[in-house]
């Protein structure tokens, strides 16, 4: 395994190594798939501190345990009005802040 020795590096050039440049489609690509997971990610947590399973969730929200699981895994995107479902069946809001 290598080490960087502590230095800072600047990760968008590692990006661009390995996605390729920002506006490619091999990036366009990545970027997606990495929204998709993130997306997955924040959804799957938030259903564990809202203590439901996935079933009681697909129940909430008109679907099927199979559809939670894909998007928790991050092989579905839902579509917006579907994702405000889910927030919505999870007792959540969503909150859109400026970028620091």
């Amino acid at each position: 395994m290598e080490t960087n020795n502590h230095k800072i590096v600047d990760y968008s050039a590692v990006l661009n190594v390995q996605y390729g440049a920002p506006g490619t489609p091999e990036r366009a690509k990545f970027d997606e798939e990495a929204y998709a997971f993130y997306t997955s990610q924040i959804l799957l947590d938030a259903r564990k501190n809202a203590r439901l399973t996935q079933e009681e969730l697909a129940k909430r929200i008109g679907a099927n345990k199979s559809y939670i699981s894909r998007i928790e895994k991050g092989l579905t995107v839902p579509s917006v009005a579907t994702f405000y479902r889910i927030v919505n069946a999870l007792g959540l809001t969503v909150e859109l802040t400026p970028a620091i």
